[in-house]
C-alpha cells in the first residue's frame, strides 16, 4: 500500500486481523505483558491488544473462550445506538482509521473545522450550530482526509491492474461502501470509509477498479481480486459486520 504524506496523527495503522466465531477481530501488537480485549461503542467493534510474543492462534483461542460475553456487550451497544442517534454531540465516540475517539465539541465565532489530537477530534463550530451544520464540517472534514491518501493509492493500483481512472468521487452514502461507471472510468466512494480500519478503503477502491475491467461480480473478476488483493474475502466479511451493505 502507498501511503500519501500526511499528519502522523492521520496516517493508517495497519492490523492483523483474525477470526472468533463469525466476529472478525483487529489485533494490535504491543509492548505489554497480557492480552487486552475491547468492544468499542457504538457500533460494537471488537480488538485485542496482544503482547509481541504470543502469536495469532492463541489470540484466536483467546477470543473464542469470550465470544458469549462479546455478543453481549455488541447487542447492548447496537441497542443504544438504534434508539439513540448520534447527534454530534459532547462525549459522543466517532472513529479514524477504526480507532475511536471521543468528540468534543467547542462553539466559538470565528475559524470552524475540525482538528484531530490524539484520542480526542474536535468540531469548532459557530455558537448554536445545529447537527446539519456540524455534519457539514464533520463530512469536509472526512473529505480532505481521504483526499490526502487516494491520490498515491489510486496511481499504485492502476500500475498494478493496468487501468486509468478518469475520476473519483466522495460523497456520504447510505447503502453502499464504492460504485463504479464502467463506462465512463468514474468510481464513487463512501466518506465514511475514513471511519473503517484503513484496509478497507484499500479493498473497496480495488474492488471498484477492478471493475473497470469487469463490470460484473463474474469469474474473471474473481480472478482477479485472487491475484491483486488476496485477502479480499477477509475484507468483505468485515465490511459486512458494518452498517452499510458490502461491495
Amino acid at each position: 500500500m502507498v501511503h500519501a504524506t500526511v499528519p502522523e496523527n492521520q496516517r493508517p495503522l495497519m492490523r492483523h486481523m483474525v477470526l472468533a466465531g463469525d466476529i472478525l477481530i483487529a489485533v494490535t501488537r504491543k509492548r505489554i505483558r497480557h492480552l487486552h480485549l475491547r468492544v468499542h461503542p457504538p457500533d460494537g467493534r471488537v480488538t485485542i491488544s496482544a503482547p509481541l510474543s504470543v502469536r495469532l492462534h492463541a489470540v484466536e483461542a483467546f477470543a473464542a473462550t469470550r465470544l458469549e460475553w462479546i455478543r453481549r456487550q455488541q447487542d447492548r451497544m447496537r441497542a443504544r445506538t438504534h434508539a439513540a442517534p448520534r447527534r454530534l454531540e459532547q462525549g459522543e465516540t466517532h472513529y479514524l482509521w477504526g480507532h475511536p475517539h471521543e468528540l468534543v465539541v467547542v462553539e466559538r465565532e470565528g475559524r470552524q473545522g475540525v482538528t484531530l489530537d490524539d484520542d480526542r477530534i474536535t468540531l469548532l463550530t459557530r455558537p448554536g450550530s445545529d447537527v446539519g451544520r456540524r455534519a457539514a464540517l464533520m463530512q469536509a472534514w472526512h473529505k480532505s482526509i481521504l483526499h490526502g491518501v487516494l491520490p498515491a493509492l489510486i496511481r499504485d493500483w492502476e500500475t498494478r491492474l493496468s487501468v486509468r481512472l478518469a475520476a473519483y468521487h466522495l460523497r456520504r452514502m447510505k447503502t453502499r461502501w464504492g460504485t463504479c461507471n464502467h463506462r465512463t472510468g468514474h468510481i464513487r466512494l463512501n466518506t465514511e470509509l475514513v471511519t473503517q480500519p484503513a484496509n478497507m478503503l484499500e479493498y473497496v477502491l480495488v474492488h471498484e477498479m477492478v471493475h473497470l475491467i469487469v463490470p460484473n461480480h463474474g469469474p474473471r473478476f474473481i480472478a482477479l481480486m485472487n491475484e491483486h488483493y488476496p485477502t479480499w474475502r477477509e475484507a468483505r466479511a468485515q465490511l459486512r459486520e458494518s452498517r452499510f451493505t458490502a461491495v
